[in-house]
């Protein structure tokens, strides 16, 4: 069996989302002063390669110490739609079920191709990568619904696309280039009531989702396989970086 990671590498230079504080790493004691080395490290929890926990988005919703192992871990498919996007593409049901069956209860990653702007990588940028990325409409999020998927996993910032966050309202530059580009009032492409939807639509009905899906992705593309997402089950948390590795039966 071939391990394949599926998780970006963290760093004292690995971006929370839009608008998040930066993450800190720091020492409190030292070689020098303690004979050993202990760090502390302060982060937003949407920080890198993260589950994020149903209470996230839904109020009294579930908290990610709550998710049990085998919905994190079981068989699913990493689809491979990078051919059939550009930025601010809207990525449908159809893109990814005509490329690969995708069953009831499967985990399902969908790879953009925008894991390579990611922080740390030799094609970085971060603007690209958070401002105008791929995503979803009230169409994929209600597929996911039906297909009663376990979690799902993109290499982007967000499941949403930015245009249908409240990146519309921090960023009116990204806007603009996004009216620009499309041609159209957002407003008539994602209704402002349907903002969020890709996690307002799923979480309700308990299919989370992993954020900054990365790593090795390229190496398990177009794989029915074992699939496994690790966050640390924090009580009370609504999300928590994970580890998401691709057991592949070579």
């Amino acid at each position: 069996m071939k391990l394949v990671d599926l998780t970006h590498t963290f760093t004292i230079h690995t971006p929370g989302w839009v608008g998040y504080p930066s993450p800190k790493l720091s020492y409190f004691q030292r070689h020098s002063t303690n004979a050993i080395v202990s760090q502390m490290l302060e982060l937003p929890l949407h920080s890198g390669t993260h589950f994020d926990g149903q209470m996230h988005i839904i109020s009294g919703g579930a908290d990610v110490a709550s998710v049990p192992l085998d919905r994190l871990c079981r068989e699913g498919v990493i689809v491979d739609v990078s051919d059939a996007v550009e930025d601010f593409s809207i990525i449908t049901p159809e893109m990814i079920t005509s490329r690969m069956e995708v069953r009831k209860g499967d985990i399902l990653i969908y790879h953009t191709g925008w894991h390579k702007y990611f922080n740390g990588s030799p094609e970085e940028d971060e603007e690209r990568y958070y401002l105008r990325h791929p995503g979803g409409n009230r169409a994929l999020a209600e597929w996911i619904v039906e297909m009663d998927l376990a979690w799902t996993g993109i290499d982007t910032g967000s499941g949403d696309h930015p245009m249908n966050t409240s990146i519309r309202y921090k960023r009116p530059d990204a806007l603009k280039q996004y009216e620009l580009q499309s041609g159209r009032d957002v407003n008539e492409v994602f209704p402002e009531d349907d903002l969020f939807v890709m996690h307002k639509v799923p979480f309700r009905a308990g299919v989370t989702h992993v954020e900054n899906i990365g790593g090795d992705i390229e190496q398990a593309l177009g794989r029915r396989c074992l699939i496994g997402a690790f966050p640390t089950p924090l009580e009370g948390g609504e999300a928590f970086p994970c580890r998401v590795v691709a057991f592949l039966d070579d």
